[in-house]
């Protein structure tokens, strides 16, 4: 039996007691782990500024996701329990409770650390009242300028309505007061287009587009009096409900649901400190936000702004360049690119993200597929790309040669959903088969596949990735993806293709794990397998490098194979709601988060198969949405060079100086700091062929890892 992970659970005593640690809690634990490099002073400057930008909006994310989920089910009279035992009542609750020291935090490493520094390094953040009279005077004039001819007040009075606020605006609630001596309320939204922080002449300071505007507000109500005016934002509910069993069109029905989100619930209110009872009781009353979803903050509201700081030329204040290598199967010529489909049919490649080049081995891949004569057919899911992606610019190509391009669109990707819409628009009036996903189900997995005339045959070539066909994540996020011209292999991607764009009802594959059909059975089997060889006192061993562990039946059978004495290692970067180290459930398992310069967010699953190394690699996480309601693929790595590969990429991970941290039996987590902590047992020997780790920063696996990528250049 479930039950509530509180503070009085002890496991030890009750194996069956606080089995699962709650997901919510989980994922606003990783929100603190990544806060945590914003407070690192061992971290240059702007990045910590950037990494204050991610964790506002990863939090803005949450509520317009994973809160305003949870207010559904409440409003719905919904008491259905969490795997940890909560009603959504009560998850709520302890969400507004985490989440109220998360962001007091945030604020106060902006305010008391990031802002001083900056200042200490000619950059400065002022609020209106720090400015000198001389700087007052050229802001007044950009108001005039460039920001007045924009603004839309919008009074509220018994002939005018409160305005709709929109999710994640910025607005100023204005009081005014007229000849007449009469009190009157209007709103006036920051303008989205406009700069957050606006540069003053000497290119070094910065002042919010909120504080010019308040201090101009007289030029938007003439004749009247400015007593007060305050900062507001508001959060509301992102998520679609597409029927789209029921929808002719998908594309008419998505954006017909798109906007109807414009108008959703609000789910949060942040407000400036001070700000009187009087309004906080009129945004309460008009937005219907409850007390527990109100933050009162110091300004400025809203530090995603710290993206724009920095994009400031600061090279001195960054993270050294990083220069990604070229695999080295793919290495070009003096004359020219590599011939990917010729380094193929030599064997199988794996590259590695951001260390090895995008461009120049998946881009490439594709490019050459749309200029190569020979090439027939090119086949792709699309999850999320760029903004001007060359990705789409070569199936564009592919098309206009007269190839056959099949392109699997996924409009449902949640918050790029209107910039897909545009490119399924434009693929189509390229020439391209446009599928837009399967009923009920979005498709995640990361696929494509050419089909070429070699002699009197044809032959498949295919990519199966981690990650994103988008250049610009693929230099941030630590990503893989195999390259073969595998026989195999292809036919299992041609079949999956099949399935996804036609009727075909083919669902067993030889090297693909395939969700929702069979992934979670095959998983545990293969979980099942290692706990039955432990059993038999035969080498057992399980490691799962992925985004969040969720589903409970995988991580029952990880109890399971824990029970039986394998040795388990967990490295999620997210989320985790298996407990480890527990007494009687999970004694052999542990759990490490690894966060730094680079988005861990390739998966690997490792299983020792004896001494015959399996390994898989795809798009799925163990959560429920991937293994129920998602289509997901995990790809079997047999060569054994890169089976080896892969486990030294483990071992990295693994190593007790990675500075990693690790996850407690209680649910909390805390940096790695000594050798005790290290994993049990490495998969690799250490015989020169894996790179070692130096020193214990928090991000050295990610150092080493483009030292080493460095020397194999």
């Amino acid at each position: 039996m479930v039950t509530s992970a509180r503070g009085d659970v002890t496991p030890e005593t009750d194996p069956t007691a606080g089995r699962y640690l709650n997901r919510e809690i989980s994922d606003l634990q990783f929100k603190l782990r990544v806060l945590a490099i914003a407070e690192d002073p061992a971290v240059p400057l702007l990045e910590r500024a950037k990494f204050l930008s991610i964790v506002a909006t990863n939090l803005d994310e949450f509520y317009m996701v994973r809160v305003a989920g949870l207010k559904r089910q409440q409003a719905a009279g919904l008491t259905a329990l969490s795997a940890d035992g909560l009603t959504p009542t009560q998850q709520l609750a302890a969400i507004s409770k985490q989440v109220a020291k998360l962001m007091d935090r945030h604020a106060a490493v902006f305010a008391d650390e990031v802002l001083p520094a900056l200042r200490e390094r000619d950059i400065q953040i002022l609020r209106w009242d720090e400015l000198s009279k001389s700087q007052r005077r050229e802001m007044s004039a950009v108001f005039r300028e460039r920001i007045f001819p924009i603004l839309t007040p919008l009074a509220v009075d018994p002939g005018h309505p409160f305005p709709y606020i929109s999710s994640r605006s910025l607005n100023l609630a204005v009081f005014i007061q007229d000849t007449e001596d009469r009190v009157r309320f209007a709103r006036v939204k920051v303008p989205p287009l406009l700069p957050r922080l606006m540069h003053v002449e000497d290119g070094r300071t910065f002042v919010p587009v909120e504080d010019v505007m308040a201090a101009n507000l007289g030029d938007l109500f003439p004749g009247m009096e400015i007593l007060t005016s305050h900062v507001f934002r508001v959060t509301r509910d992102a998520e679609l409900e597409v029927d789209d069993d029921g929808a002719e069109d998908l594309l008419s029905a998505l954006e017909q649901e798109i906007t109807r989100r414009r108008f959703s619930k609000a789910v949060r209110l942040e407000i400036e400190k001070h700000t009187p009872k009087h309004l906080l009781e009129m945004l309460m009353r008009e937005l219907q936000v409850d007390q527990p979803d109100i933050f009162e903050l110091p300004g400025p509201l809203d530090l995603s702004c710290m993206e724009e700081l920095y994009q400031i030329n600061r090279p001195d204040l960054k993270d050294p360049p990083f220069i990604a290598v070229n695999p080295p199967n793919l290495q070009p010529t003096e004359d020219a690119p590599a011939d990917v489909f010729a380094a193929l049919r030599e064997g199988d490649i794996l590259v590695h993200h951001p260390y090895e080049s995008f461009q120049n081995s998946v881009q490439l891949f594709i490019e050459q597929a749309a200029a190569d004569p020979d090439v027939l057919a090119i086949k792709q899911t699309l999850y999320r790309t760029s903004g001007e992606s060359p990705i789409v610019d070569s199936l564009i190509e592919a098309a206009e040669a007269g190839k056959q391009v099949v392109v699997l669109v996924e409009i449902k990707a949640r918050f790029d959903e209107i910039a897909n819409i545009n490119w399924a628009r434009t693929l189509e009036r390229a020439g391209c088969h446009v599928v837009y996903g399967l009923v009920g189900l979005k498709t995640h997995c990361k696929l494509c596949m050419v089909v070429r005339q070699e002699g009197d045959r044809l032959r498949r070539y295919v990519h199966v990735g981690t990650g994103n066909y988008n250049p610009t994540t693929a230099r941030a996020y630590e990503d893989l993806g195999l390259l073969t011209a595998d026989e195999r292999l292809g036919e299992d991607i041609g079949s999956l293709f099949n399935y996804l764009t036609g009727y075909s009802r083919h669902e067993t594959y030889d090297a693909l794990l395939v969700a929702p059909h069979e992934m979670r059975q095959r998983m545990i089997a293969l979980i099942n397998r290692e706990a039955a060889a432990a059993r038999r006192g035969d080498r057992a061993r399980i490691v799962f490098k992925l985004n969040s562990l969720v589903d409970e039946a995988i991580i029952d059978a990880l109890y399971d194979a824990s029970h039986a004495g394998v040795s388990i290692d967990i490295i999620a970067r997210g989320i985790c709601g298996l407990r480890p180290g527990v007494h009687g459930l999970s004694d052999n398992i542990r759990v490490r988060s690894i966060v730094g310069r680079f988005l861990e967010h390739s998966r690997i699953y490792y299983f020792a198969n004896g001494r015959a190394d399996e390994l898989y690699i795809g798009s799925a996480d163990m959560m429920h949405r991937n293994l129920d309601r998602r289509l997901e693929v995990l790809v079997r790595v047999d060569a054994d060079e890169l089976k080896k590969r892969l486990c030294g990429i483990l071992d990295l991970a693994l190593s007790d100086s990675s500075g990693a941290w690790k996850l407690a039996k209680s649910g909390k987590w805390s940096r790695i700091t000594s050798t005790k902590d290290a994993a049990a047992g490495r998969l690799l020997a250490r015989n020169g062929s894996t790179p070692e780790l130096n020193g214990d920063s928090p991000l050295s696996l990610q150092k080493e890892l483009m030292r080493h990528a460095s020397q194999t250049q």
